[in-house]
């Protein structure tokens, strides 16, 4: 009975031990995906055009309605440029005494499901609203009954609209931008801001609904180094304690991540690098930390990377994963893997694209370090492209790939 005391103890021992170390940290707050920052270093001039763009919003509400829509790679800051997008305006709109709602939905996290989307708008709104018994048509019109009899104005923003593409394909978008056509004469009341990876998702949508959401498009580049460079270094400014971070360290953190241009994973770096100088109790985090945190993370294996990437990059990674691991090869062919991709196309009932685009999606995987590419050399036949893994294991890719694509798998298709 005693050693079970003593095992009881042990936690609290721990936690306590752990408490009384020092740390780097002033606040891990501002190092969260989640932390909306009051400035985005190289995004003003983005943030001051949909500033722009819905100034009608402040000045006459009602008067009409926008759709804009912002696209690029993950870790370009389109999430986060919305949200501040949204609280600024919604500020602003207080001030005038208007009232204007900013919503944010994530259609992945709500299963592509329309219903869902509009189930989290109306309960921004009316918290108390039941839950059940009502279709995702008849919610989009609670929802615009809601705004005439509060006299109100939504922006609603759609994160990831690639899952609702996905899943329910033009209705729901088509629904949403044409509300105001079912309501001749009164004010116009609900604004959208659509988020994706890539417009070619725009593609699946018939042509009316695509011609919705082509007015206003917001294309984010990927930062540079001296961009993420001052980002890290404001949240360095906002995270850590004075002296904690040289500046050594924050240049090869930019170094680091500047290879893929993606500021989400420079600032996960930037945390976890933090922990490690914590777990060693020192008061200053240096390259090696970095170099540790490096290695703990593959930025290729996140989940918000698999998410963002289209269905048929997918199937191609899948098929180079395989084809790795088949052949315990560290490089293999592009004649190869375009095989292999076309009898992955047939697992998941997908149509295989042609070379062409099986060739861009190896030139953008290869820019952000996804994919290794490089000549075949003596000892093969003719020139060709090899393709590989420099930085995650295809074991792992493979594992990756093969839940997300089980996740959005199509029903067999139905042949004549």
């Amino acid at each position: 009975m005693k050693s079970v005391g003593v095992l009881e103890q042990l936690p609290s021992d721990i936690v306590k031990e752990v408490l009384s170390r020092p740390t780097v940290f002033r606040d891990e707050g501002p190092l969260s995906l989640e932390y909306v920052p009051a400035r985005l270093p190289h995004r003003e001039d983005k943030l001051s055009f949909l500033v722009q763009l819905f100034r009608f919003a402040l000045e006459r509400p009602g008067s009409m309605s926008q759709r804009v829509l912002i696209t690029g790679d993950v870790g370009t800051g389109k999430t986060v440029l919305s949200q501040r997008f949204g609280l600024d305006i919604t500020k602003a709109a207080k001030n005038r005494k208007v009232n204007l709602h900013y919503v944010h939905v994530n259609c992945r996290e709500n299963r592509g499901s329309l219903f869902l989307i509009m189930k989290r708008a109306v309960e921004k709104l009316s918290p108390d609203f039941p839950k059940r018994g009502f279709a995702p048509e008849e919610l989009l019109q609670v929802l615009m009954d809601m705004l005439d009899d509060q006299n109100a104005h939504l922006i609603l923003a759609l994160d990831e609209l690639e899952s609702l593409i996905q899943t329910e394909g033009s209705t729901p978008i088509y629904t949403l931008t044409r509300i105001q056509e079912e309501r001749p004469g009164a004010p116009m009341r609900l604004s959208l801001i659509c988020i994706l990876r890539e417009p070619e998702y725009l593609n699946r949508l018939d042509p009316s609904t695509m011609s919705t959401l082509q007015r206003n498009f917001v294309r984010l580049d990927k930062y540079s180094t001296d961009q993420l460079q001052a980002i890290i270094a404001e949240r360095v400014g906002l995270a850590f304690k004075e002296g904690a971070m040289p500046e050594a360290t924050i240049d090869f953190l930019a170094d680091v991540a500047g290879s893929s241009g993606d500021a989400r994973y420079a600032i996960e770096l930037l945390w976890r690098s933090g922990k490690y100088a914590d777990s060693e109790t020192s008061r200053v985090v240096s390259a090696e930390y970095v170099r540790k945190a490096i290695a703990s993370v593959y930025p290729t294996m996140r989940t918000d990377y698999i998410a963002a990437l289209s269905i048929h990059e997918k199937l191609m990674l899948l098929a180079l994963s395989r084809l790795l691991i088949e052949r315990d090869a560290a490089y293999v062919s592009m004649g190869d893997v375009e095989r292999q991709y076309q009898a992955a196309c047939d697992e998941f009932n997908e149509e295989p694209r042609q070379h062409t685009q099986l060739w861009k999606y190896v030139r953008a995987l290869s820019s952000i370090g996804v994919v290794s590419a490089q000549m075949s050399g003596e000892g093969m036949r003719g020139r060709t492209t090899l393709l590989g893994f420099a930085q995650v294991p295809a074991s792992a890719m493979q594992q990756s790939l093969e839940a997300a694509l089980e996740t959005a798998r199509k029903p067999p298709r139905k042949y004549p």
